[in-house]
């Protein structure tokens, strides 16, 4: 990340968020001899994080997924909703596609596994705080896997697209099921299911659980 001047680089202010102390002080260890990266403040979930964003300003926030009180999609959300020009880098073990699409659709800018060698880890931060999409190849093939399985639900027009996986909870809840019951039925975290009703909702232009019942009992089914 530099100013225009090749001989002088500006720092990438990093917040780091993650439940667990040993990664945070991993982490913070593992940039610390990065001349153009410094970590200035850190979380352990996703209240904590908006909290600190009230004082600090960092260049890209490396967020974990799985956290309590409140979890890395919801706070991703929340995030995006105040600033779409935040630079997230999910920094995760989950890479399956359902926590890709969940990620990138709240508002992610990036997508990193925390397996991955740690020269990858550096080159996602530096292209996260230049404005540059990140993902690697084995975690992009899952993202392409899950748009092919996207469908298109025709509302007038322009047309809505849904998922598949959005199209399963829509239909669960037009039977009545809660979200812990939907949870529970497709093996998914509570906090992801809901975070996929808001996603829904923002597509359909629905305010609330009834309208979204209403669509598919008047759009999807027979």
């Amino acid at each position: 990340m530099y100013d225009g001047d090749p001989e002088i680089m500006i720092t990438i202010k990093i917040l780091v968020v993650d439940d667990h102390p040993m990664m945070r002080d991993a982490l913070k260890m593992s940039l610390a001899s990065e001349k153009d990266m410094k970590v200035i403040g850190e979380g352990s979930n996703g209240r904590e994080v908006l909290k600190l964003l009230e004082s600090l300003s960092p260049d890209v926030i490396l967020m974990d997924l799985m956290m309590p009180e409140m979890n890395g999609v919801e706070a991703i959300t929340q995030i995006f909703k105040s600033n779409p020009q935040a630079r997230i880098l999910v920094l995760t073990s989950m890479e399956d596609e359902e926590h890709v699409m969940a990620a990138i659709q709240a508002g992610a800018l990036g997508y990193f596994p925390k397996t991955a060698p740690r020269q990858y880890l550096l080159e996602a931060i530096r292209k996260v705080a230049d404005g540059a999409p990140y993902m690697p190849a084995g975690i992009t093939k899952k993202l392409f896997d899950g748009l092919r399985n996207t469908k298109t639900v025709p509302q007038g027009d322009p047309q809505i697209t849904i998922t598949a996986r959005q199209r399963e909870i829509m239909m669960l809840m037009a039977e009545g099921k809660t979200d812990e019951e939907i949870a529970s039925i497709l093996h998914l975290q509570e906090s992801t299911v809901r975070s996929h009703m808001h996603q829904i909702g923002q597509r359909l232009g629905t305010e609330n659980r009834s309208q979204i019942v209403a669509y598919v009992h008047n759009h999807l089914k027979s």
